[in-house]
This record gives structure tokens, C-alpha cells and sequence, in this order.
């Protein structure tokens, strides 16, 4: 049952700290595209964004990510550390570092310092589904996944959404 409640709460705590990474990406989004807009509407969005962004990140982002930890090596040590379960930390170690980049972002966005366009946060806004769906996919199959189902999953997953953003890229000129 111990090991039930341990579960709970790493799942509780993914959950939260996609839906920051998720929500984080897309206010990048509107931040960089509130350059687009007439002052004194400029200054007010960025300014509102830049507070959206550090409340975000600090209060929802972090803590999910923590939680997650926590709870993630709490199950390690309680059940082991079966052989599928390395592709999943490989993974979440790859979804600490955009974390990690994402409060570079932050700052760069807060100092007026980040050159990228809205379509490039709006590709950088998908590295989180595609992190989820592999690691969801991991957990799983565990043992008996199909890398090659994976791998062709994923350059689908990235064909759609690659194609989406470039053609609402499009649309907007």
C-alpha cells in the first residue's frame, strides 16, 4: 500500500509540473508577440507576462518538478531499478534541462535579450509532448517496449505538430 501512495504522489507531481512547463511555453509565445503590439499595450502585456512567467515557474513548475523527484526516487528505492526504467530517467533528465532552459528564457525575456520569434517558441512550446508521450510510452510497456513503434510514433508526433506551427506561421503573414 506504501508503495500505492508513493505512485500517487509522483503522478500528482508530474502532472503538476507538465501542466507549468506547458502553460510556460505558451506565455513565451504571447510575450515575444507582444512586440507585435502598439505601446503603451507593449509594456503593459510584457509586464504582466513577465509576472505570469516568474509565478509560473517558481510556484508551479518547480515544486511539480521537485515533487516529481522526490517521489520518483522514493519509488526507486521501494521497488528497484528494472532495466526499462533508465530510458525513463533519460528522458526526465531531458525534460530537467528545458526546465532548466526555460528559466534561462525567462531572464532573457524579462532583459529584453532573447531574439527568438514567436514560431520558435511556438516549436520550443512541443518539446514537453514530446518528452510525455515518450515517457508515458516507457511506463507503460516498461520491458516490452517496441523501440521502433516508439521512434516512429515520435517522427509522426514531430511531422504534425512541425507542420501545424509552420503552416499557422504561414497564416498569420
Amino acid at each position: 500500500m506504501y508503495y500505492l501512495y508513493l505512485k500517487v504522489f509522483h503522478i500528482i507531481g508530474v502532472i503538476v509540473w507538465f501542466a507549468g512547463l506547458f502553460y510556460l511555453g505558451r506565455l513565451y509565445v504571447y510575450h515575444r508577440e507582444a512586440d507585435d503590439r502598439p505601446e503603451p499595450e507593449r509594456t503593459t502585456l510584457k509586464s504582466q507576462f513577465s509576472l505570469m512567467e516568474r509565478r509560473l515557474y517558481y510556484g508551479i513548475a518547480w515544486p511539480g518538478l521537485c515533487i516529481s523527484v522526490v517521489f520518483g526516487i522514493a519509488l526507486i528505492i521501494a521497488s528497484g531499478f528494472p532495466g526499462w526504467l533508465h530510458a525513463k530517467l533519460a528522458f526526465a533528465a531531458v525534460l530537467v534541462v528545458y526546465h532548466l532552459w526555460c528559466g534561462h528564457l525567462r531572464k532573457l525575456l524579462l532583459k529584453e535579450k532573447c531574439s527568438w520569434s514567436g514560431t520558435k517558441f511556438r516549436l520550443f512550446n512541443e518539446i514537453p509532448t514530446l518528452l510525455l508521450f515518450s515517457i508515458v510510452f516507457i511506463v507503460v510497456f516498461k520491458s516490452a517496449i517496441s523501440w521502433n513503434a516508439l521512434l516512429l510514433i515520435l517522427a509522426g508526433l514531430i511531422l504534425v505538430i512541425g507542420g501545424a506551427v509552420h503552416l499557422r506561421a504561414r497564416r498569420r503573414k
